[in-house]
């Protein structure tokens, strides 16, 4: 009886999972491995949350390893690998949580999302896969098992059909308590919605992990079936570049479909990521434009294929290989014809030179308060590459790292044409991420979006004389606007770390087409976060181009680094 009490009790636990593999390697020992999904399907780009368990109960220590292919369910389009591998000594069990890296669905043939996993190492062999078919047009959710098991059907009804056949799907599913403390686990989603007992009886780290996906623009949705807010739960009510909603509930946990596809839809302010990633950098970018175009140099190309094809043809037939001479020609061919691509080459390197050069918006929220002491941060990059000596390079900061596909010229390699594909390969490697395949290419055209959250002292802090502020980033900031509580506005110019600097009081009208200015200059998504945040009493918009960004490729020259700081005074 026990024993069974204890198998429904862990199927309970699992129900809100996806389980992936689950090899036996002796079954009398119970030595096996399993490995599972915290979320039931992968979402269109971010990471899957995947939970590792290795049952060693043998007499010798063993090892596994895990490769993980993410891209469509075509052989075209992108693609994404990565692999871990795991140690289990003698009589002992290793449960480790893992985030692995998904391509994003975009192109043609970017239809389905699917995750293959390959098991393989000193406790047997296996291979499985977890699908999902995402539709681009609407946002990715998150449904906690409590709301999910009484509403998945009559959400799933209420999406429609799918053009690929069947129903679209509304949600994944997930239990709070079963994912790791990492923001990134939710990084591909734009709505989590779970019910106020799901939010308490969640771990304190995994609710700082959802607060800070909140912050980076998530929308949260808490269901209630009393009279729970965001003080009672510790939910911020202003939420950075992120919105909270809360919704009473009957007891029952029943959903009225339609209103809840149009809060997920119409009522998160923020765009969806997948369809901003689909289509704000397409033809529209104000990054790619700000950059300039480059023109191809045909005409020294054309002249050195002229002069080649002479000088192969009758200079060498009639000069180097004369009659009575033609077996030279078997030497003078090959040496004309390396002669000719060495200066192709030498031509390319002088037109293109080594590595590349680009420009980077950085739109970065910054929160001292309640001891965050962190910035939330989305980087929009564009760069166009010379010649690239290696495709492999480190980012240094956790993040959610994406290839967008931009307008389609001869330099873009990676567009919403039908022949999009690429292998974008990201491996987490302690903090970091070891990234390599298609990211950059030679002589070509990348655009990239980047989403981080980092830790930071800088800040922007009052002194005891009104209106006189400090600032503690490790960079002069070019530019300070300040809306306060009664939404008089002020400026102030050329401030340095550490110094005091005093606010002007201005009217909006020569705050309001700076600011615009800078909104413009962002992709629609993160143009409409800074709209809003850029409203709110009490806060700041700093501008400036000498604040770092997130570094990938270190061959690429960048510019031109231009950061919109927001957030609150201290």
């Amino acid at each position: 009886m026990r024993r069974l009490f204890l198998f429904l009790l862990l199927a309970a636990e699992v129900s809100a999972q996806e389980t992936i593999i689950r090899e036996v390697y002796d079954a009398k020992t119970d030595t096996h491995v399993e490995v599972v999904a915290l979320f039931s399907k992968p979402s269109p780009g971010g990471y899957l949350p995947v939970r590792v368990k290795v049952a060693n109960n043998l007499k010798t220590d063993r090892s596994i390893q895990l490769a993980f292919d993410s891209g469509t369910n075509y052989s075209q389009g992108s693609h994404a690998s990565s692999a871990f591998g795991f140690n289990a000594a003698a009589g002992k069990t290793v449960t480790q949580d893992i985030l692995v890296p998904l391509t994003p669905t975009v192109g043609s043939y970017s239809w389905g999302g699917n995750v293959t996993t390959r098991l393989t190492g000193s406790l047997g062999e296996a291979e499985n896969s977890l699908s999902s078919i995402p539709d681009n047009s609407q946002p990715s959710v998150l449904l906690s098992e409590a709301l999910f098991t009484p509403n998945a059907s009559s959400l799933d009804g209420a999406m429609g059909s799918s053009s690929y056949g069947g129903h679209n799907e509304f949600a994944a599913k997930f239990d709070p308590k079963q994912v790791p403390d990492s923001w990134l686990a939710y990084s591909g989603y734009d709505s989590v919605l779970m019910t106020d007992t799901d939010w308490t009886n969640t771990p304190p780290s995994t609710r700082n992990a959802i607060l800070a996906w909140l912050r980076l623009g998530g929308q949260l949705v808490i269901y209630s079936t009393g009279a729970a807010d965001g003080k009672s739960l510790g939910i911020p009510d202003e939420a950075s570049f992120g919105s909270v909603v809360f919704k009473a509930i009957a007891s029952d946990l029943k959903l009225d479909p339609a209103p809840t596809l149009e809060l997920v839809n119409k009522k998160n302010p923020n765009k969806s990521r997948s369809t901003s990633i689909k289509s704000d950098f397409d033809g529209k970018w104000p990054l790619q434009g700000a950059f300039g175009s480059q023109t191809f140099q045909y005409g020294l190309f054309i002249v050195v294929l002229i002069l080649f094809a002479v000088v192969v043809g009758p200079v060498n037939l009639f000069v180097f290989a004369k009659s009575g001479q033609r077996h030279k020609l078997f030497i003078t061919t090959p040496l004309i014809s390396l002669a000719a691509s060495l200066i192709l080459i030498a031509l390319i390197i002088v037109q293109d030179g080594f590595g590349g050069s680009g420009m980077r918006r950085v739109l970065m929220e910054v929160r001292p308060d309640g001891d965050q002491n962190a910035a939330y941060l989305h980087q929009e990059q564009f760069c166009r590459t010379g010649v690239l000596t290696g495709s492999r390079f480190t980012i240094s900061e956790p993040c959610l790292f994406t290839p967008v596909p931009i307008a389609s010229s001869r330099w873009a390699r990676f567009t919403n044409s039908s022949n999009n594909r690429g292998n974008f390969n990201l491996q987490p490697n302690d903090g970091r991420l070891n990234a390599s395949g298609d990211w950059f290419q030679s002589r070509s055209e990348h655009g990239h979006a980047l989403s981080a959250v980092v830790s930071t002292r800088g800040r922007i802090e009052r002194t005891d004389v009104p209106y006189t502020f400090l600032s503690t980033f490790e960079f002069p900031i070019e530019t300070l606007y300040f809306c306060d509580n009664d939404g008089q506005w002020y400026r102030a110019d050329t401030i340095t770390t550490g110094k005091r600097f005093s606010l002007v009081p201005v009217d909006f009208s020569m705050v309001g087409p700076a600011l615009q200015k800078e909104i413009h200059a962002f992709t629609e998504r993160n143009e409409k976060m800074l709209e809003r945040t850029s409203k709110r009493r009490g806060c700041y918009v700093a501008v400036t181009n000498q604040a770092p960004g997130i570094d990938t490729n270190p061959g690429i020259r960048w510019k031109e680094t231009r950061t919109i700081i927001t957030g609150p005074v201290l």
